[in-house]
């Protein structure tokens, strides 16, 4: 299977004349995207979770093959804090299943403050079905022990490996395998751009960490100003490149005018 390289949502304003021809209604947004790219993740979730209708519309808005991946709702990450679990997996998982086939990975992004608890992440992570793929995204240099890693690798999940300002900001352990990738903001120019050493590293290190057949999705959260998309493309680039088999990609993106 491919590397699968999109960008954390779609619906940003400044991508116009990037990734979306200025003419282009941002009703049709997801479709201009998903012939372009293979792959999303879905943001909104963890802000409002949609019902099973919307998600049913996306899955009918995007090819065959279009993998969405969901972020879980703060509800279940931010403010119950992963505790008492079951009712919010169950409510998310039961909306997601609208995209039938197109649905990726679930990830769990947890709040800065909140510290490492062994038992709370090993409950959360049972609550999903089997067979549903669960990115976790640590933020407090707490998680960093082997008894995470070891409820990772025991669940089938996988680390979230995290970029900020051209560094890993977590350990990359490869934990299940497949991979899951975050590109928050780079170093060039403009900001919050990638470069090109910053891109290949990064290529290197998923090649070092997966066969190529291993499915490993990564997307670019830098939305402002377009450098998502541009990024996204860079990136796929580098990575055929470098002979690994990539999800489908632009070859060029537009140029805002000045």
């Amino acid at each position: 299977m491919p590397l699968y390289v999109g960008t954390s949502g779609w619906q940003y304003d400044d991508w116009r004349g990037v990734l979306y021809a200025p003419g282009t209604p941002r009703r049709l947004w997801l479709e201009e995207y998903a012939q372009r790219f293979a792959t999303v993740e879905n943001n909104n979730a963890f802000y409002r979770l949609p019902t099973a209708e919307t998600f049913a519309a996306w899955r009918e808005r995007t090819p065959e093959g279009f993998v969405m991946a969901v972020k879980a709702s703060r509800y279940l990450t931010h403010i119950k804090r992963l505790h008492d679990p079951q009712e919010p997996v169950q409510r998310l998982m039961s909306a997601a299943e609208g995209l039938g086939s197109r649905l990726g990975p679930v990830l769990l992004q947890l709040p800065p403050t909140l510290r490492a608890d062994v038992d709370v992440l090993d409950s959360c992570l049972g609550c999903f079905p089997a067979g549903v793929r669960v990115a976790v995204e640590p933020r407090h240099d707490s998680w960093w022990v082997p008894e995470i890693r070891a409820v990772l690798e025991r669940r089938g999940a996988t680390l979230c490996w995290a970029d900020r300002r051209g560094r890993p900001v977590a350990p990359l352990w490869r934990t299940a395998d497949w991979g899951y990738l975050r590109f928050h903001a780079g170093l060039a120019q403009p900001p919050p751009r990638y470069g090109r050493q910053s891109l290949a590293t990064w290529v290197a290190r998923v090649a070092e960490a997966w066969p190529d057949e291993a499915d490993v999705y990564a997307y670019f959260n830098n939305d402002l100003g377009g450098a998502a998309p541009l990024d996204a493309v860079a990136f796929a680039r580098a990575a055929a490149k470098a002979g690994q088999s990539v999800s489908r990609a632009p070859q060029d993106l537009m140029v805002r005018q000045a």
